[in-house]
């Protein structure tokens, strides 16, 4: 079989699909020239791959090494189904490659009036300028330059020219991602290099460090006891983490099975848990928007665990489980909403509206680690208090601790704060101890709280039918 960047740039569909149902194969990937399978799709016209990449959560404003992204090829070669499609779904309209040039550049230069009209029509600057101190007019044909410079002046446009400034001090791109990231399932421990002990817990000590030039982090299992079987284990149980092919979904790269250390290794997310984003001093404001694009997220990210056969087991969904990534290849700085201005007066980029919700696989908990022990039983339901996941219905039970997890979105509180875990599960499993709704919460999510908490697991929806009602809310706001 023929390598995956081949197989896109060839238009082979099907494999194509096949490559990406693989989760250990992450779509973000790029070639030695950092060309990602998007940059690849876009360059070739191959729309119905663009189309499926960008449903499976490719980033649309990844670089490459020249800093080009897919809508600076979609441009350069006349592909207006493609680059309508990019920039639908937030593509950077002015982004500037090593050259000073836009995609309006090049879809000037070689003359692809359509695609040219639509970036004007969509927000693309004219006046901008690049290292050569030429605007995408300088570029064009006379009659063209002529009905983008009417164009833009009827929307509002100054026509002045924006000499070039280099923006790499920004650090707002992102490239794509070292091919060989996924490719490393076993590590060497002598390899990593921790830096700093971010916490000690009951499940082990949490590193932050350095793999492969890349920011890890590391967490180290507190075992009693490492024993063969253990070690056996835990080979057969992490590979099952490394989801690479979803948005939502933050895999576990890597493992370190050396016993007596157990290690399992994933991105850094310097945010950190949505747990901590909600009740911690992190300084980020999360408004009604914000919240509902969080609950969209998860319940994406449980909707893809929850369709996987055989399912990823031992995973319990809490606030302390979500991570919250700020993905820069997904801002358009360029964006009016993204500038603020300081009391200086200068401009600074304000971007907490673009951050991402992923459930971390390194939460997982493996078979033989901390059996009969739960220390975050606020979030589970009645039923996983009473058995185990092997005598219930688990998707049900992960709605359950959903819908804790809406109410913590909604209301900013921690679930019975003033109770020990210990007290907390026993009255939750027994006592029917429950989260109290308070007055304020919209009817829309009281409603869908309240049905995700259904005493009867078999009542519970299951995610694919939440999210449509999740969308309609969002829209709304």
């Amino acid at each position: 079989m023929d390598d995956i960047f081949t197989l896109v740039r060839e238009g082979d569909a099907f494999q194509v699909r096949m490559w990406l149902d693989n989760t250990e194969n992450d779509l973000n990937q790029g070639d030695d020239h950092r060309f990602s399978l998007l940059h690849w799709a876009a360059r070739e016209g191959r729309s119905n791959i663009v189309e499926m990449l960008i449903a499976r959560g490719a980033r649309i404003n990844a670089t490459n090494m020249g800093d080009d992204t897919a809508l600076h090829l979609a441009a350069s070669h006349g592909h207006r189904d493609i680059a309508l499609t990019l920039l639908h779904n937030k593509a950077n309209i002015n982004a500037v490659n090593e050259h000073g040039n836009t995609p309006l550049h090049y879809a000037c230069f070689w003359n692809n009036d359509l695609i040219a009209e639509d970036l004007v029509n969509n927000g693309a600057i004219v006046g901008i300028c690049n290292k050569n101190d030429e605007t995408c007019l300088d570029k064009a044909k006379r009659n063209l330059a002529k009905m983008l410079s009417e164009r833009a002046s009827s929307m509002g446009q100054d026509l002045k020219r924006m000499p070039y400034k280099d923006r790499s001090w920004l650090g707002y791109k992102t490239r794509s991602r070292d091919a060989t990231l996924s490719r490393h399932a076993g590590i060497d421990i002598a390899q990593l290099n921790l830096q700093v002990r971010i916490s000690t817990g009951h499940s082990g000590d949490i590193w932050r460090g350095v793999w492969q030039g890349n920011d890890i982090v590391a967490k180290i299992l507190n075992l009693r006891e490492c024993t063969i079987r253990n070690s056996r284990d835990f080979q057969e149980e992490y590979p099952r983490l490394r989801i690479f092919n979803h948005p939502n979904i933050l895999p576990v790269l890597g493992a370190c099975n050396q016993p007596p250390n157990l290690v399992i290794i994933s991105q850094c997310m310097p945010m950190g848990s949505l747990f901590n984003v909600l009740h911690g001093e992190t300084g980020i404001v999360v408004d009604q928007n914000q919240a509902l694009r969080f609950a969209v997220d998860i319940a994406r990210g449980m909707e893809f665990l929850h369709s996987l056969e055989p399912m990823v087991p031992n995973f319990h969904l809490t606030s302390k489980h979500v991570l919250i990534d700020e993905d820069l290849a997904k801002i358009n700085v360029d964006d009016p909403k993204y500038i603020e201005k300081s009391k200086d007066g200068a401009a600074v980029n304000g971007m907490d509206e673009d951050l991402t919700a992923r459930i971390n696989m390194a939460d997982y908990r493996f078979s033989f680690h901390e059996r009969g022990k739960e220390y975050n039983p606020a979030w589970l339901s009645p039923e996983a208090l009473q058995k185990s996941d092997k005598d219930i219905n688990v998707r049900a039970s992960a709605m359950w601790s959903y819908a804790v997890l809406l109410w913590e979105l909604a209301t900013r509180e921690v679930p019975f704060a003033d109770m020990s875990s210990m007290e907390i599960g026993m009255k939750v499993a027994l006592e029917g101890l429950r989260i109290t709704i308070p007055p304020g919460i919209s009817g829309h999510m009281l409603k869908l709280i309240k049905i995700c908490m259904n005493e009867d697991p078999s009542k519970r929806p299951r995610f694919d039918m939440i999210l449509p009602i999740l969308e309609r809310m969002k829209g709304s706001h």
